[in-house]
């Protein structure tokens, strides 16, 4: 989420992956030889193909990149690079950018790709956009067509977050014709479009025969959506499916251990699995109760129960692939003498509102049983996610603990807006933010660390362990990405032998 992952996909909702190659091939690059389709499985279904409107990571997750494409992409290192924007130039003020345009793009309704679209798409965050996430690009002052293929950009003061916020969803190019119902029929200019959907089951995505690029190996990739991770894994052993696209169940890899079938690929993302904490209400707006949650905590033994020991301890809401990343993971150890003494004796019976996605049912089941050692008595309960954990917990904020991965990258700023579902309410905070966004880089680097230090010092939540990038495939399909630091799942580089 900034979003919210799942959102792992949702993230947790949210989730986000990112393969290279493919999308962001030169026009007029060679076909690749036709292919069978390829079938990915997946755990959160989006609830409508609508990300200007619709939290959660599972649209982006299957859309973003693959069917709308931006600007700038982010490769598998998190290096911006260039996508419908073949190169641009930024004015020594550092306010101005100057976007050259590919030429030759049309959009899958046969609509031509010009500046006219750059323009409409950035006016239209804020218009017609819904999320909070748009604020990102409040720093922009206008938007000018120079002439068919190029747009230039005047931003209110040099940002730092600018031009990688234009590589997220919030960068998407839209068609001035193609927005009548973005719910159900997207139109972009990626390599794929979307052949049909199948509510509850699967969305099927067929090559964009126009396509500019270099066209996918891969010509027709179906996201399957699956309730539990023993059906998902069950599909691919049985050939249902040919990649699971984040394996749900850690300790079920023994499975897949046969060479001759299977290949597992392990690598990062910066998902950071967050015990969300209401700081808006009794007893976490109280910063001593915050701590105490803390401390009660252990982490390690946490990660070992309930993921199997994948994944990383980071301790704040920053990856260890961001720049600014320091290890916190020392700042609340655990202690459960200390959180009993923050207490004072106290006892508190709380709601943890979770999705029901398998990775926060197993964590909650180890927080509730640690919570209970210092006094706190968490009653959990499972909520279908993405709809109804959407509406009750990040739309009205009813929930005391919550656990949810946030897979969109360099998602800190969600702290810095009291109004989300987190509650958490520190000028100081937003004022390092915004100081970080406007200068140097070293700047940047600095005052974000110190952001990150006052999350960890306020306890504003927990932050469970960053989630692991755990791909499992049928032997032969190549190009499956190591590091998902991305919102989208890449398909444009898969292929099989």
């Amino acid at each position: 989420m900034r979003r919210i992952g799942t959102m792992i996909a949702a993230g947790g909702l949210l989730l986000a992956t990112a393969c290279g190659g493919g999308g962001g091939g030169q026009p007029g690059g060679n076909t690749a030889s036709k292919q069978e389709s390829l079938s990915v499985g997946f755990v959160a279904e989006p609830a409508n193909l609508d990300f200007t409107a619709t939290e959660g990571a599972a649209i982006p997750q299957a859309l973003l990149v693959n069917v709308y494409e931006g600007l700038v992409k982010l490769d598998q290192d998190g290096k911006i690079v260039p996508l419908l924007a073949e190169k641009w130039e930024i004015s020594p003020d550092r306010k101005s950018y100057t976007f050259t345009l590919r030429k030759g793009v049309t959009f899958t309704s046969g609509a031509p790709f010009t500046a006219d679209d750059v323009v409409f798409s950035f006016d239209r965050v804020k218009s017609d956009w819904k999320l909070k996430i748009k604020a990102q690009l409040d720093v922009v002052d206008k938007v000018e067509k120079k002439d068919d293929t190029t747009a230039v950009v005047t931003l209110k003061q040099p940002s730092n977050g600018f031009l990688y916020a234009l590589a997220t969803r919030l960068g998407a190019m839209f068609s001035r014709t193609g927005v009548a119902d973005l719910a159900n029929k997207p139109v972009g200019t990626g390599p794929y479009q979307l052949g049909s959907w199948k509510r509850g089951d699967s969305i099927q995505l067929t090559a964009n025969g126009e396509y500019w690029g270099t066209k996918p190996a891969i010509p027709g990739v179906t996201l399957k959506y699956f309730k539990d991770a023993t059906a998902m894994n069950n599909a691919l052993l049985t050939g249902g499916i040919d990649v699971i696209s984040s394996v749900q169940a850690p300790e079920s890899l023994q499975q897949f251990a046969d060479p001759n079938r299977f290949q597992t690929v392990e690598g990062t993302t910066n998902g950071e699995v967050v015990l969300s904490l209401n700081n808006g209400r009794p007893p976490f707006n109280d910063k001593k109760v915050r701590q105490a949650v803390r401390h009660a905590i252990d982490h390690k033994a946490l990660l070992d129960t309930a993921w199997a020991g994948r994944g990383q301890l980071i301790g704040t809401m920053v990856p260890p692939t961001d720049p600014w990343y320091e290890d916190r993971t020392g700042d609340h150890p655990h202690d459960v003498t200390k959180a009993k003494e923050l207490l004072g004796g106290k006892t508190y019976n709380v709601k943890m509102r979770i999705p029901n996605l398998p990775y926060a049912v197993a964590a909650a089941q180890v927080v509730k049983s640690q919570l209970a050692q210092v006094g706190i008595t968490a009653d959990i309960e499972p909520l279908e996610f993405p709809a109804r954990w959407l509406d009750v917990v990040f739309k009205q904020g009813d929930y005391d603990l919550s656990i949810i991965n946030h897979v969109e990258p360099r998602d800190m700023g969600i702290f810095a807006d009291k109004s989300y579902y987190f509650r958490y309410d520190n000028p100081a905070f937003g004022k390092l933010l915004a100081e970080a966004d406007k200068g140097t880089e070293q700047e940047q680097t600095d005052k974000l660390k110190q952001a990150a230090k006052l999350l960890s010092d306020d306890a504003a939540a927990d932050w469970l362990f960053l989630f692991p990038n755990l791909i499992v495939a049928k032997k032969g399909v190549t190009g499956l990405p190591k590091n998902a630091i991305a919102e989208s799942f890449d398909f444009t580089g898969l292929a099989k032998q």
